[in-house]
């Protein structure tokens, strides 16, 4: 116990300020998808695009920021009493990017291989080139569906 916590105050303030908000927001993404049709969540999660897959671009600044978000996300999410897997925390970084107006693609993708017939199935969430959840996944999966959030500049 003594290490998590010096690991955890070792931490950027960033990351420390957003750990308990974040544990929330994965209980809550993953309560809504359970809860929530999948048409009503999908109008949530962006622009819908299911032919076209494209990356937005961000600046210096926010690839720093996306960086934080998704350590943020993944480094929290083991400690949830449910399973927060990859669904809920692309909707959570997702959510984070959004608060902070960084552009971001959510995909939802599908493998299958020879060895195991059943279907995969996959969600995770670039900005730029950051891949803020989900690791490398086109190298795995095929992107079925992209839920774009696009970013107007402020005035």
């Amino acid at each position: 116990m003594i290490n998590f916590v010096i690991r955890f105050l070792r931490q950027p303030l960033f990351i420390q300020l957003w750990a308990i908000p974040v544990w929330l927001l994965l209980g809550l993404s993953k309560l809504c998808i359970f809860q929530v049709s999948f048409k009503q969540l999908a109008i949530r999660l962006g622009d819908y695009q299911a032919d076209q897959f494209w990356v937005p671009l961000i600046t210096r600044k926010q690839i720093q920021r996306a960086r934080l978000i998704g350590r943020l996300v993944q480094g929290v999410a083991p400690y949830t009493l449910w399973d927060s897997n990859c669904f809920p925390q692309a909707v959570t970084a997702q959510l984070l990017l959004r608060l902070y107006r960084i552009p971001s693609a959510l995909y939802l993708g599908l493998a299958k291989t020879q060895h195991d017939p059943k279907l995969k199935a996959h969600a995770w969430l670039c900005s730029g080139q950051v891949r803020v959840t989900g690791g490398f996944s086109f190298n795995q999966f095929t992107p079925v569906a992209q839920f774009i959030t696009r970013i107007e500049p402020q005035a």
